[in-house]
């Protein structure tokens, strides 16, 4: 009870009560401790992403391992032991070989051509010039475009009758005839490197134009105060300076390269003759289209140790980089 003496007086005719305190609502500090927790925000944030890996990664890739060792196929889903059988089978077929060889290929023309290129991109990026946004957003646009769209561009540029390639070097007298880019092996292979090329330079260039950026302009004009000239600059500062910078753009380049199959399903479909055929696309024809599922996982997983030595190869390699 509250004492009647301490109550104010209040004016004639009004009744005075006593009122509870009223304690402030406990939502926002526990909004706050949960804020606060670190370790416990760490793993929320991290939930999307694990979530994400767990459904489109990791179980695919161990249900392609229980695919390789059965007898799986599309007509036949119920899943038997078969052992080694499947990789025996793969190891005795040659266009498997074939498909491992122009993989390796493919990929380590590609990586060259896409660092150096994406090096000479990047700059002439960086310059100052007028209308180097729009430059900028036209280079880009390879590789923002999706691949299925743009191949088929290419696919209409390299066709063996309307192909515009050919016009222009028909006019101006190159050629006599048609190449058939698409038609003849080696020229097929060059065409699908081409293509990937294209596709990923813009990428690297990108990586490698913020590498260049982040060079400290004191040390360029300190260079040329001392009379070095642009290609001993490009050697001795250039490009010791952001090789931790290329050799990411390169892993990049290796990964998408290694394990697209788009450029060639969309071009030429392994062909002629499975020239051109790569071991992505030749599991997806054996386990998808062939229907034998299990011949088909254990095509692709040779990408997987393959590709695990080339990014630790990689990523010594810019450890060291860093280290020295």
């Amino acid at each position: 009870m509250t004492d009647p003496a301490l109550i104010p007086p209040q004016p004639h005719g009004q009744l005075t009560e006593a009122r509870p305190e009223v304690s402030p609502p406990a939502h926002p500090r526990a909004r706050r401790r949960f804020a606060d927790r670190d370790a416990l925000l760490a793993w929320v944030f991290l939930l999307p992403s694990v979530g994400y890996i767990v459904a489109l990664v990791a179980i695919p890739f161990f249900l392609a391992i229980a695919f390789s060792f059965s007898d799986v196929t599309a007509g036949d889903p119920s899943f038997d032991w078969a052992g080694l059988r499947n990789y025996q089978d793969v190891f005795d077929d040659p266009v498997f070989w074939r498909s491992l060889r122009n993989t390796v290929v493919f990929t380590v023309v590609s990586m060259l051509l896409i660092v150096v290129l994406g090096k000479v991109l990047a700059n002439v990026l960086i310059a100052d010039f007028r209308g180097k946004w729009l430059v900028r957003f036209l280079v880009l646009l390879p590789w923002t475009t999706p691949v299925a769209l743009s191949t088929i561009a290419w696919l209409w540029l390299l066709d063996s009758v309307f192909s515009p390639i050919d016009w222009v070097l028909r006019e101006l007298g190159l050629i006599d005839a048609n190449m058939y880019w698409l038609g003849k092996p080696d020229l097929a292979i060059g065409s699908v490197i081409v293509v990937h090329v294209w596709r990923l330079v813009p990428l690297a260039a990108v990586i490698m134009m913020a590498g260049l950026v982040a060079i400290p302009k004191d040390v360029q004009e300190a260079a040329s105060v001392d009379g070095a000239g642009f290609w001993r600059r490009m050697f001795e500062i250039t490009i010791p300076l952001t090789l931790p910078v290329i050799a990411v753009a390169a892993l990049f380049g290796a990964i998408l390269t290694f394990t697209d199959m788009a450029v060639v399903y969309v071009l030429t479909r392994g062909g002629p003759t499975n020239s051109t055929q790569v071991l992505a696309s030749w599991a997806f024809f054996r386990g998808i289209e062939g229907g034998d599922v299990g011949q088909g996982a254990a095509i692709a997983l040779f990408l997987f140790p393959l590709l695990l030595a080339a990014a630790i190869a990689i990523l010594r390699a810019v450890r060291r980089m860093d280290v020295s």
